[in-house]
């Protein structure tokens, strides 16, 4: 194994030391990881995009659903939260997948986790893009400034810089990071607990658009009645609530690594639901669910519910909306970095990539390269898509559903596997590493196998397809084989990890820190 890099003359190391890959040891703490896996969910920009679309299926039953909808998720947070106390390695996936299965499927995990992050960082740039012009003409009362942001030179020129920041953020040390963190993700939180209260307050003053008064029945998410309807309450809680994760590829920094990592993807899953639900039933109480105007059933609004409301809800304080949601898509837009760089560092440091990808900043001790390469990679995709197709471009955006159901449930199973000869230990062992993960590991495939379907349809997404074959299908699949092609030829090129002398299955992590 080749050491980590040491620090440059005048620089320090981070109080915690070094881990075998050279980052900083101990520099996250509980909370700092918690408000971290906060921003990389972004709720204000996921949740004023999902909230209108899901009213229309579902209706009052929004807060069941969303309810629902975490039920998997939390699960395979429990299973996360176990192979992590037992092995903690910032490839998370990738790692345990390999450890479980093999290198071949810890392989593909890893590139899950990693098509999947890219795939967002360059949709967060964009949504970025869109509300900062949005927020200005707001702002000067110009209309016509928010326009711009669909010119696609401007917009890919606006999108560069916004991953440009985001990029340096990322590549400075973790406490960097977690200060920016702390001020974004304050302020999104703050505006979104004040829009809710206010909404609540104006419904019991009478000064609602339509006062739907507060019923507990909307936590029943059987009282839809369609099937079809709570399976895509399932779905969705694939996309308002994924992200939590991060806080686990940032285990080989955090302070107390075996639980911090664990708790802190729990807390932050309990936070995302509370703040979600509470949102969810002050806007029902506030605007309906109706069609009118501004009733949440508008499929005129329901692209951004949260900016069609301010307005009535806030009154003169309307801009600080759109403020908390470009704040929200640009914190998660540098906070994603997080998971995809860590994950690149570990397989370039197992072997599984070149070796340049486990190269760490001997100043921030951060993984400088794959960061880099995460940019440039995010960037050209959007760049490219944006200028040859808009639907091609949101067609991936949403392919990226498989993926995150893919190494999600990976991991879940992984989970389960490892840990097959403990199942029966304790009661605690049963459930947590085995029950738990299961099920959700279950739900994530049927979803996995359910999207595949369903994506084949013409009509799935933007209706563009090929063939009569949905793009989506078409997109979500070639990621996936695009995956086997690179893992093919890495096994030619780097065959040691492959036959698994980097990094073996069963053998305690400690025992089994090489690289190629």
């Amino acid at each position: 194994m080749s050491a980590p890099e040491k620090p440059l003359a005048g620089e320090a190391a981070p109080t915690g030391g070094l881990s075998s890959k050279g980052l900083g040891a101990g520099t996250v703490g509980l909370i700092g990881a918690v408000v971290i896996g906060i921003s990389c969910i972004a709720p204000a920009y996921t949740l004023t995009a999902a909230l209108g679309p899901t009213v229309s299926a579902v209706g009052v039953q929004v807060p069941g659903i969303i309810l629902l909808g975490f039920i998997p998720m939390l699960l395979v947070a429990f299973g996360y939260r176990e192979l992590n106390r037992a092995m903690p390695d910032a490839g998370t996936s990738f790692t345990w997948g390999a450890r479980a299965f093999g290198p071949w499927v810890g392989w593909m995990a890893g590139w899950g986790l990693i098509a999947a992050t890219i795939l967002v960082l360059s949709n967060l740039a964009g949504i970025a893009v869109e509300f900062l012009f949005l927020l200005i003409a707001q702002i000067t009362g110009q209309p016509g400034i928010a326009v711009l942001a669909f010119n696609p030179f401007i917009n890919v020129a606006v999108c560069l810089l916004f991953v440009l920041g985001a990029t340096l953020v990322s590549y400075r040390d973790m406490q960097t990071t977690q200060k920016l963190q702390y001020f974004l993700v304050g302020f999104q939180v703050l505006v979104l607990l004040v829009f809710a209260i206010a909404a609540i307050v104006e419904m019991l003053t009478g000064n609602a658009f339509d006062a739907t008064p507060f019923d507990f029945s909307w936590f029943n998410p059987f009282a839809v009645g369609d099937f079809s309807a709570i399976v895509a309450g399932l779905s969705l809680s694939i996309f308002i609530f994924w992200g939590w994760d991060v806080t686990l590829t940032m285990n080989e920094e955090t302070k107390d690594p075996e639980k911090t990592p664990g708790r802190a993807a729990t807390l932050t899953v309990l936070i995302i639901v509370s703040l979600y639900l509470l949102l969810a039933v002050s806007l029902i109480m506030f605007a309906g669910v109706g069609t009118g105007e501004y009733g949440l059933g508008n499929e005129d609004i329901q692209s951004n519910v949260f900016f069609a409301l301010s307005g009535q809800v806030l009154g003169p304080l309307a801009f600080l909306v759109s403020l908390a949601v470009l704040t929200s898509s640009a914190s998660s837009l540098q906070s994603t970095f997080v998971s995809p760089a860590r994950t690149l560092l570990s397989m370039g440091h197992y072997g599984a990539l070149p070796a340049s990808f486990a190269r760490v900043s001997p100043r921030f001790f951060t993984p400088g390269y794959a960061t880099i390469v995460s940019a440039i990679v995010a960037s050209g995709f959007y760049a490219v898509m944006r200028f040859i197709s808009e639907n091609v471009l949101w067609d991936t955006i949403t392919a990226l559903g498989m993926m995150i159901c893919f190494y999600y449930g990976i991991t879940a199973f992984a989970c389960v596997w490892y840990f097959r000869k403990q199942w029966f230990d304790s009661v605690r062992g049963f459930f947590f590493t085995m029950l738990l993960p299961l099920v959700g590991g279950v739900i994530l495939l049927v979803l996995f196998v359910q999207t595949l379907v369903d994506s084949m349809d013409p009509d799935y997404g933007s209706g563009s397809n090929i063939a009569g074959v949905g793009l989506v299908f078409i997109l979500g699949v070639t990621v996936i084989l695009l995956g086997v092609v690179i893992m093919i030829w890495q096994s030619i090129k780097r065959p040691a990890f492959f036959r698994g002398e980097t990094l073996s299955m069963d053998a305690p992590a400690s025992l089994r820190r090489t690289r190629r």
